[in-house]
């Protein structure tokens, strides 16, 4: 459900007064992670990396408050779930995007995460999931890349993920993830313990398909 609160109301009544106006509010902080863990995982259970990934995420991002919270047309709205975007390659050449409902269920999120994606690379069609907080997410893993920057188009806040191909090395496998996020929504503190708690997900992670 998504309802519409008072800034006052919250713990971001402050950032709403000081960055609802701003024409750039958007944070990009960037991380190098340690994904040997799910790389491993992936291989022995099969399941994918990118799924196992957004698991992850949705699964540190439910459990910081912040994450429920958006800025949109100069009002302030909160959400009591939370989906994760995905962008999927369809049969045509083309891409769409995919809202996949988060579930605590690792199985559940990998059944949908598979009947989602392969429906829109399928269908050539977008879906959407309206009354959830949607946090996106984008793979380019055509190539190794340090840093990438979405773009701000003031249409959309929601916070946002994107890597490239993971790096494999003697001892372990990297992957530098950037994390951009809406200045109102949250600070650099909120956003510093999302990334060194994904950090934690991804090493901790177990499940058999």
């Amino acid at each position: 459900m998504k309802q519409e609160i008072n800034p006052k109301d919250t713990n971001r009544a402050i950032a709403f007064e000081l960055w609802t106006k701003s024409p750039m509010p958007m944070v990009t902080l960037t991380k190098t992670f340690d994904v040997s863990h799910i790389t491993m995982m992936s291989k022995k259970t099969g399941w994918k990396f990118n799924m196992l990934l957004c698991w992850c995420i949705g699964r540190v991002a439910s459990q910081i408050e912040e994450f429920y919270l958006l800025p949109e047309r100069g009002k302030l709205f909160r959400y009591d779930r939370l989906a994760i975007n995905v962008i999927v390659n369809n049969k045509e050449g083309g891409i769409n995007s995919c809202d996949i409902p988060y579930s605590d269920d690792l199985d559940q999120f990998n059944t949908d995460y598979l009947t989602m994606t392969q429906t829109a690379s399928a269908t050539c069609q977008n879906s959407s999931i309206e009354d959830a907080m949607i946090v996106g997410t984008s793979a380019v893993v055509t190539t190794e890349l340090d840093c990438i920057v979405n773009q701000y188009s003031g249409i959309f806040n929601n916070p946002f993920l994107a890597w490239g191909k993971y790096r494999r090395n003697q001892d372990k496998t990297t992957l530098p993830i950037s994390f951009q996020f809406h200045h109102v929504q949250m600070d650099g503190g909120q956003a510093a313990l999302f990334l060194e708690e994904l950090q934690k997900t991804i090493n901790s992670i177990d499940g058999r398909p």
